[in-house]
């Protein structure tokens, strides 16, 4: 699935545009926003593969947006004036969608987008293992990551969200069973079906729940009570 947001100042617009990425098998709208600054904040915390974003925009146009985000997603543009088209496409836009939009228009977008992340080697193939950390495709770059500074590993659906140390978490496209196969086994655990640990970062356990920040409480699940319970008593001093 490619995951979407759609940016619209239009409420109709943007409605009609939700629509769309709701009705195409192979799209998931995961939000719609009316402004592109209250997008901001949502794409640092979210992974993101594709962004349909009107041009026209008061405070802050579409276009603008794109050319401030560091590592934007794919986009699609949406106008009703023809003469942004070719600016557009100077942003690497992968489409220019002209209002009215009618759904076999913007099959044609979204069918053209579904080939180019296709033709994408997949995430998986891009993990790389080192000694001391792994090689991690995120956001259309390669990130090396140190084992010593992953906190835990987040579940979310397709992806994983990686909090570490020192630094905002990063997402990628892998399942938890996958990671668990390129972590090293004496200093991470699953402890849950959306939690993987770094053992050696624990420092508060309190009622079967991990803590790592005054606002991070990780449970320890029925299925992983045992296995972790074996650990903490190896590591347990009396």
């Amino acid at each position: 699935m490619i995951r979407c947001i759609a940016i619209d100042d239009e409420p109709l617009a943007l409605k009609q545009m939700a629509g769309y990425i709701s009705k195409t098998p192979f799209l998931e709208l995961v939000d719609a926003f009316e402004n592109a600054l209250d997008a901001i904040p949502f794409l640092e915390n979210n992974q993101v593969d594709l962004m349909f974003v009107d041009i026209n925009m008061p405070d802050l146009s579409g276009m603008d947006f794109v050319k401030s985000l560091t590592n934007p997603p794919k986009v699609i543009f949406t106008t009703a004036y023809s003469e942004y088209a070719l600016e557009g496409f100077r942003v690497n836009a992968i489409d220019y969608l002209l209002k009215p939009i009618g759904y076999a228009d913007f099959l044609k977008s979204a069918n053209k987008a579904k080939g180019l992340f296709e033709s994408q080697p997949s995430q998986t193939e891009e993990v790389k293992i080192k000694n001391d950390s792994l090689f991690i495709k995120s956001e259309y770059k390669i990130l090396r990551i140190f084992f010593k500074d992953i906190k835990y590993i987040e579940g979310m659906r397709e992806y994983l969200r990686i909090h570490l140390l020192n630094a905002k978490p990063v997402m990628t496209l892998l399942s938890m069973k996958k990671m668990e196969e390129f972590l090293p086994d004496d200093s991470f655990m699953r402890v849950h079906r959306s939690f993987i640990v770094n053992l050696n970062q624990i420092t508060t356990i309190e009622r079967n729940r991990i803590i790592f920040d005054e606002d991070v409480y990780i449970p320890v699940s029925d299925q992983h009570k045992q296995k972790f319970q074996e650990w903490l008593d190896k590591n347990f001093l009396v």
